[in-house]
């Protein structure tokens, strides 16, 4: 648990970091201290420097460690901050649930489906699952997917499982696969994508990722599956390093943007697609491997591809050859 002291004259508030969110990212901390307050909010006020960690200016993926001190300037909470929104008949979600122990939760997150709230959407997949399994207080995401993104998302129910796999994360212990659709006939065998990333964010708080020598390291493997008449092909893509909107840049680097990306995609080829039925990205978390952190066994998950998209390669089988 974190202790919070609030200055009565200047309305800040002295967050003291509890064992519970030892090694937890500080965006997350003050997502879960500050309910209520918009994620755009939160992450402004650390862009501003008026969030301090020990006196110090930060930055939103610091991690905060047991007896850190987190200086919050006033800031105005929702309303209903103590009643947070509810799902509803969430027994659709449990049907998704890939594995469950008692220490980690996979689930098939479908496409369009936020991994949590925040910029004016009221209720995301983990706000979701804590109201499934209320009884996991620390029930946290080990990674995310982009909402349009489908398939394996891998929750933690102990914070030392969490720091563990992120750890794992870091060292490329993780192994993650997507299926995308791409733009054109794939020509030749794998191909590895070594870019730098940088992310950015725009003055509409919109995301937007560019490859860049100032960026981070990002690495991707592509792998042909099937090409289809239309000039378009289906490929795996194995992520050996997590960046932001990682695959779909990458796909867009190696000149096959990735089908339905309204932000780096093409316009005329997502046209194209919607003829054959596709409605959303296509791109799919299909399988996700990792160690577990206290068995040390080796964990397999897997989330077949969508129907929706299944739909549309059928209807590419037929496509004539142009």
């Amino acid at each position: 648990m974190s202790q919070s002291k609030a200055n009565p004259g200047t309305g800040v508030r002295l967050l003291t970091v509890g064992e519970g969110s030892e090694g937890q990212r500080l965006d997350n901390f003050l997502v879960r201290e500050l309910k209520g307050v918009p994620q755009s909010r939160i992450y402004r006020m650390v862009r501003k420097g008026e969030v301090r960690l020990n006196k110090g200016r930060c930055k939103p993926d610091t991690r905060v460690h047991e007896g850190d001190v987190v200086r919050v300037p006033p800031v105005r909470l929702a309303a209903r901050e103590t009643t947070p929104a509810r799902a509803g008949d969430l027994s659709w979600l449990a049907t998704r649930i890939l594995y469950e122990d008692e220490d980690l939760l996979a689930v098939d997150k479908p496409s369009g489906m936020a991994v949590h709230g925040g910029s004016g959407i009221r209720l995301g997949l983990i706000e979701a699952m804590r109201q499934l399994r209320p009884e996991t207080a620390a029930l946290e995401l080990v990674h995310r997917l982009d909402r349009d993104t489908s398939g394996v998302l891998l929750l933690a129910k102990r914070r030392s499982v969490l720091r563990q796999l992120h750890a794992d994360l870091r060292e490329g212990r993780v192994h993650k696969r997507y299926l995308a659709l791409v733009r054109g006939q794939w020509q030749g065998k794998a191909r590895r994508v070594e870019a730098a990333l940088e992310k950015n964010r725009l003055h509409s708080g919109e995301r937007m990722v560019s490859v860049s020598a100032e960026g981070k390291e990002s690495v991707s493997r592509f792998v042909p599956q099937r090409n289809f008449p239309p000039g378009a092909a289906l490929v795996a893509v194995e992520l050996l390093t997590g960046r932001t909107h990682q695959a779909r840049v990458h796909a867009a680097h190696l000149g096959h943007p990735i089908a339905g990306d309204d932000k780096y995609g093409d316009r005329e080829f997502n046209r194209a697609m919607r003829a054959h039925g596709l409605q959303r990205l296509f791109l799919h978390a299909e399988r996700l491997e990792f160690t577990h952190p206290r068995k040390s066994c080796k964990i397999v998950l897997e989330a077949p591809l969508p129907e929706d998209l299944q739909e549309v390669l059928r209807s590419l089988e037929h496509a004539p050859n142009v």
